[in-house]
């Protein structure tokens, strides 16, 4: 139902929820963490006591009373006038969903605290949020100095968007036989080392920050392709190298890390090693290019973390944004594949 269908009484409810947002999520995080959630999943056909509740995960009646009544109010458990609990499709996906689980953890560990700063980054145009995890000018500066668990969860989050779309993208890439190939902001090195993989011949050029080479070097000689990929150390907001010239050029998620002036400068840098034949693949997570409700809620809802922690002044971009910005540039793109893996579009450029 649209929220101008509601009635005024139940859209005022709708505005109660969002008041009170983070008290729901915070109680969601701790009932699923706790195993609370899995273990009313595992007694829904009779529902339990809360006294029972009590004794399985020794946590007072009063700690579970706070958790559990206004679990009950926001569909998360539901709760009988005799006080038995059971689980509900919502608690369900919150327990057992691996895309909400990577967005919660996502959401705890790495923005919120940052997120009171919001206004604060929006009115300065910088990440004032990323205090609250380190001195950096952007988030990606930081991302090898971060604790380990704030890492793992970051990098959970990324990976969960695009590890299902290789399998898929690897034969659109490859279409073409490329023998060199331009990983840009290629993080890790996870998508060097599986072209590696799918292509005995070809040769990866692996583009990011230092600390993010530093990272991706320790895969890929885990990998043991050191002879088939290379690393070149570019800040891309400040590029004092050419790209090297390749058949092919990958930017995954890469784009949405910069504001729309900076898309079109890297674009342009990237040009200038191109030829007729070069083909320039793009694949993001287009907000709006979404086949499902659910993800273009969360995406257009990580535009906030870019905001305010990442860098501020970047996006998660819709296609005719993100189409006007290669164009812009001097590239055009000549084919759109979509969907890729859960929720990507590869656009495939070449010179204008």
């Amino acid at each position: 139902m649209k929220n101008n269908e509601l009635s005024a009484l139940d859209a005022k409810f709708e505005a109660q929820k969002i008041a009170f947002a983070p008290f729901v999520f915070q109680v969601a995080r701790i009932l699923r963490d706790k195993g609370i959630l899995a273990y009313l999943i595992k007694q829904r056909k009779t529902g339990v006591s809360i006294k029972q509740i009590s004794e399985e995960f020794n946590i007072s009646i009063y700690g579970l009373r706070i958790l559990l009544e206004i679990a009950s109010e926001s569909d998360i458990v539901y709760r009988t006038d005799d006080e038995i609990y059971s689980i509900t499709k919502t608690g369900y996906f919150l327990s057992s969903d691996q895309l909400t689980r990577v967005n919660m953890d996502f959401t705890h560990e790495i923005c919120y605290q940052g997120l009171f700063h919001l206004e604060e980054a929006l009115d300065q145009g910088k990440p004032v949020g990323l205090k609250e995890l380190g001195d950096w000018p952007t988030f990606y500066e930081g991302l090898s100095k971060l604790t380990n668990k704030q890492r793992e969860t970051w990098l959970d989050f990324d990976h969960y968007y695009s590890d299902d779309s290789y399998p898929i993208a690897l034969p659109i890439i490859f279409d073409k036989h490329p023998k060199t190939l331009l990983d840009v902001g290629g993080n890790t090195g996870k998508f060097s080392i599986k072209c590696c993989e799918y292509d005995k011949e070809v040769k990866v050029t692996l583009i990011d920050l230092p600390g993010q080479i530093e990272m991706a070097s320790r895969n890929v000689a885990e990998h043991n392709f050191n002879e088939r990929v290379d690393f070149l150390a570019i800040d891309m907001l400040k590029p004092d190298k050419p790209f090297p010239k390749a058949d092919a050029i990958w930017m995954s998620q890469f784009l949405d890390c910069f504001s729309a002036s900076e898309i079109v400068s890297i674009l342009k840098h990237a040009r200038k090693t191109m030829d007729s034949n070069t083909r320039l693949y793009i694949m993001e997570t287009l907000w709006d290019n979404q086949e499902y409700p659910a993800s273009r809620f969360s995406l257009a809802a990580t535009s906030v973390y870019f905001t305010t922690i990442a860098n501020g002044n970047s996006k998660m971009y819709g296609k005719n944004e993100l189409i006007e910005l290669v164009e812009e540039a001097g590239l055009v793109v000549i084919k759109e594949e979509f969907p890729i893996g859960i929720c990507h579009t590869i656009l495939i450029c070449q010179l204008a």
